[in-house]
């Protein structure tokens, strides 16, 4: 990004300097990193208790219209007919050769869809569900200047977030949603998130966002900036757009074949790459690694298996909740498997590795 090209704000901007937020850019906006507490303590809120992000910066597109599921399906690879009124699905965009615009989640209401994109790639997804238009009798709207969203996450989420609520939270299962007044504001209330821990996503209006932010963390929940984010979603081995998934890589080389629906019975864009690297079979495939001794596997450092250049780190950290150094990569299909050993340079050392399963923290695995 040019150095002369402002960055947005969300509408909690003001807010997140009065708290002392370390504010950097991040995807075209200035986000906060890390509060005064730090990013460790951020975590372990999340981890324990209840902490809330500011997510404003993410994008979303709105479709109606009679052929709008019949659009959706052909513009993301999942299989939206499998969706209820009031569910959520994890799916993905694709290029035509199979590979990432960005992956998504979609939200089906009874009368309408949403699209929900990274920040980074609002105007490059718009642009490819546009285009996929074509004849179709849907109207596209993308919304996401009007919409506000905060992230609620961590164990005592749902018993912070009820009293403000009429709506009944127990109602709402993982990965669906509802719609009702949060703090009197109007929100979608969504039992998803990027953490591992229980908790909600709530989209609200975008003059709405700091009233809801002032009563979640008047009710207790802790500001949790981008740096804790990122440590809590690694640590469950989730991927994140511009690291683990981009447009060189499809959901089969990420382990997200799941997502792909090949037997939906509509095609999709890049579904015909799909099948044929799926017959074929993949040549490298994302990992989960654990480095032995010291050394932190920052993004970018090279990566060796069988003494050869094989890919770079694509995601790293040093495990607030495991005290291990974790990180993802892509490795060759045939030594992608849990033991396999390879070594990461790490400042000019080569420091071995080893495959492990993901994800590398589960419920209750945190250190004392």
């Amino acid at each position: 990004m040019s150095s002369t090209t402002a960055l947005r704000r969300t509408p909690l901007y003001d807010t997140h300097r009065a708290l002392a937020a370390k504010l950097v850019p991040f995807a075209g906006w200035e986000m906060p990193v890390q509060y005064a507490g730090g990013i460790l303590a951020e975590h372990h809120a999340v981890r324990t208790a209840a902490g809330v992000f500011d997510v404003s910066h993410m994008g979303e597109f709105e479709v109606t219209g009679p052929d709008r599921n019949a659009l959706v399906n052909r513009v993301t690879c999942n299989d939206i007919s499998t969706l209820e009124p009031g569910g959520v699905q994890y799916s993905a965009i694709l290029t035509p050769e199979g590979t990432f615009v960005d992956d998504c989640t979609v939200y089906r209401f009874d009368d309408k869809l949403m699209i929900v994109v990274n920040a980074s790639n609002v105007a490059r997804a718009w642009e490819h569900v546009v285009k996929q238009k074509g004849g179709a009798n849907v109207r596209l709207k993308d919304i996401s200047g009007e919409v506000g969203l905060l992230a609620l996450q961590g164990p005592t989420s749902q018993a912070l977030l009820q009293p403000l609520t009429d709506t009944r939270l127990d109602d709402i299962g993982y990965y669906h949603f509802d719609v009702g007044k949060v703090a009197g504001a109007q929100c979608f209330i969504s039992r998803t998130g990027y953490t591992g821990e229980d908790g909600f996503e709530l989209y609200c209006r975008e003059r709405d966002t700091v009233a809801l932010w002032t009563a979640l963390t008047g009710a207790g929940a802790r500001p949790i900036g981008l740096g804790a984010r990122d440590s809590l979603r690694l640590e469950m081995g989730y991927a994140l757009y511009g690291n683990d998934i981009d447009d060189t890589i499809t959901p089969l080389e990420a382990g997200l074949g799941w997502i792909v629906k090949l037997d939906k019975g509509s095609p999709f864009t890049g579904d015909k790459a799909l099948r044929q690297q799926k017959h074929r079979g993949v040549t490298r495939k994302l990992v989960g690694f654990r480095l032995d001794g010291r050394g932190f596997p920052r993004p970018g450092y090279p990566v060796f298996h069988g003494g050869r250049d094989v890919d770079v780190v694509r995601s790293g950290t040093m495990s607030p909740s495991l005290g291990l150094a974790i990180g993802t990569t892509y490795l060759p299909a045939d030594a992608a498997k849990p033991g396999t050993r390879f070594e990461v340079q790490c400042r000019g050392e080569k420091v071995s590795a080893e495959v492990v399963t993901r994800p590398f923290y589960t419920r209750g695995t945190a250190r004392k």
